[in-house]
C-alpha cells in the first residue's frame, strides 16, 4: 500500500512546482487510505495495515498543514496584491472557497485521525468508508480547483522576485531558512497599574479612502487574509449582538464559517437564546477585533436562516464528536450537572453511528450586511474609520467617520 521509491521534490526556486508536488504526495496518501478499506475487511489490522495507517497519520499530521499555510499565509495574499481585472474577480470568488475547504478538510480529518491512530496501535480496525469517501472527495476537488485556477494564475502573474519570496517563505515554514527578524513586544504594564491608566497607543498602519476597495466584502476578504497571514489569534472569532423581546441586548462570541457577497454565516442550535432573540428581532450586529493588527470591523444588518442544504453540508463536515455534541446539547437550557451533560452525550453517541444526520433544530444563520465599518487604530486615539452603507439598489456608499 505504500511505496519505497524515492520521492524527489522540485527545488524551492520553483515554489508552484513544489505546491503541485505536495498535491502528488497527498494523492498517494489518499490512495493508501482508500486501499485500507478492503484490506481491513479482508485481513484486519495486520502489520501492513498498521504501517499504512501510520504513514497516512504522519503525513497529514506533520506535512499537509504546511501546504495549507503556504496558501493561506503567502500564496493567496500575494495573488491578492498582484491580480487585477478578471484575475482579481476570479480570486475574490475563489479565495474564500479555498479557505473554507481547508477548514472543512481539517474537520473531516479529525474523525479519521482517531480511527487511523487506533489501527496503527493495533487497538482497532474500524475505518469508516463514509468518512474516507468524504475526505478523499473533498481533498481531490480542492486540489483540482487550485491546479486549474490558482497555480496557473501565479505562474502567469508572479515576477521572478515574487517567486523567490514565495519560495523563501515556504522554506522558512519548513525550517530550511532562519526565521525573519521580529520586533520584541513592549513589556506589559505592572500589576499595580490602575484600570484608568491602562493605555495602548496604536500606530502600526493607517486607513485612507484611497486604500480601500469599492466593495466592503472584498475589503473584508483582504483584511481577513492579512489576519490569517499575521497569525492573529482566532481571526474567525466574532462577537454577535442580539436584542431580546424585552429590548435587552446580549452578546457572545461565535465563529464565522463562511463569508461571501450574500453575507456572514455561523451555525448554532435554533433553540438557543441567540436564535430565539433573532426570531423575535432579526436585526443583529457582528464585531471582529484583531488586536495584533490594531483593527476592528463592525457589521450590522438583517439576519436570516441558511437553507437546509447549506446546514446539512456544514454539519456533515464537522468532526463526529462535534456532531454528537450538537445533537446531545439543548443549548442555553439549564441542566443539573456536568455529569448529566456527559450522560446525555454518551446516550446519543451510542445510537448516532458514524454519520448522524443534522437535527432539525440546528443550522446556520447569515447576517446580510447593511452597514460595515473598518476601524484602524492610530496614535493618540485619532483612529481611522471608513464606513460602507448599502443603498436601496444594492450598491454601497463609502465615507469617513471622525474617531
Amino acid at each position: 500500500m505504500t511505496s519505497l521509491l524515492p520521492d524527489t521534490a522540485p527545488d524551492f526556486s520553483q515554489p508552484i512546482a513544489v505546491l503541485k508536488h505536495c498535491h502528488g504526495r497527498i494523492r498517494k496518501q489518499l490512495s493508501t487510505l482508500e486501499k485500507l478499506l478492503p484490506h481491513l475487511a479482508e485481513h484486519g489490522a495486520d502489520k501492513q495495515a498498521r504501517d499504512a495507517a501510520g504513514a497516512v497519520v504522519r503525513y497529514f499530521e506533520k506535512a499537509a498543514h504546511l501546504h495549507h499555510d503556504d496558501e493561506e499565509q503567502d500564496l493567496i495574499p500575494m495573488l491578492r496584491a498582484t491580480a487585477q481585472g478578471d484575475d482579481a474577480a476570479t480570486l475574490q470568488a475563489l479565495a474564500p472557497t479555498i479557505l473554507q475547504d481547508h477548514k472543512d478538510m481539517d474537520a473531516l480529518w479529525q474523525d479519521l485521525h482517531e480511527q487511523l491512530t487506533a489501527i496503527e496501535a493495533g487497538t482497532g480496525k474500524l475505518l469508516s468508508s463514509t468518512a474516507v469517501g468524504r475526505f478523499v472527495g473533498s481533498y481531490t476537488a480542492h486540489m483540482d480547483r487550485e491546479e486549474s485556477t490558482m497555480a496557473p494564475m501565479a505562474m502567469r502573474l508572479f515576477s521572478p522576485e515574487q517567486m523567490a519570496r514565495l519560495g523563501q517563505a515556504m522554506q522558512r515554514r519548513r525550517g530550511l531558512l532562519a526565521p525573519e527578524a521580529f520586533v520584541e513586544p513592549v513589556a506589559a504594564a505592572g500589576v499595580g497599574q490602575t484600570v484608568a491608566d491602562l493605555r495602548q497607543d496604536y500606530g502600526q498602519a493607517s486607513l485612507n479612502e484611497d486604500d480601500v476597495l469599492d466593495d466592503p466584502i472584498a475589503q473584508f476578504t483582504v483584511w481577513f487574509e492579512q489576519a490569517l497571514k499575521a497569525q492573529v489569534n482566532e481571526p474567525n472569532a466574532m462577537t454577535l449582538a442580539t436584542v431580546g423581546p424585552d429590548n435587552r441586548p446580549s452578546s457572545r462570541i461565535v465563529l464565522i464559517k463562511q463569508f461571501d457577497p450574500r453575507g456572514f454565516t455561523w451555525y448554532t442550535n435554533y433553540d438557543s437564546q441567540k436564535a430565539q432573540e433573532l426570531r423575535a428581532n432579526n436585526q443583529g450586529a457582528l464585531l471582529f477585533f484583531w488586536s495584533e493588527l490594531e483593527r476592528q470591523i463592525r457589521i450590522e444588518g438583517r439576519v436570516e436562516m441558511t437553507s437546509s442544504e447549506e446546514s446539512d453540508h456544514y454539519f456533515r463536515s464537522r468532526p463526529l464528536k462535534s456532531r454528537v455534541s450538537a445533537i446531545a446539547s439543548q443549548q442555553s437550557s439549564p441542566i443539573a450537572s456536568r455529569a448529566a451533560l456527559e450522560a446525555n452525550y454518551e446516550a446519543v453517541a451510542q445510537v448516532a453511528g458514524d454519520d448522524p444526520a443534522r437535527p432539525a433544530n440546528w443550522g446556520g444563520f447569515r447576517l446580510v450586511p447593511e452597514r460595515i465599518e473598518f476601524w484602524q487604530g492610530r496614535r493618540s486615539r485619532f483612529h481611522d474609520r471608513i464606513v460602507y452603507q448599502r443603498q436601496p439598489d444594492g450598491s454601497w456608499t463609502r465615507s469617513r467617520l471622525q474617531p
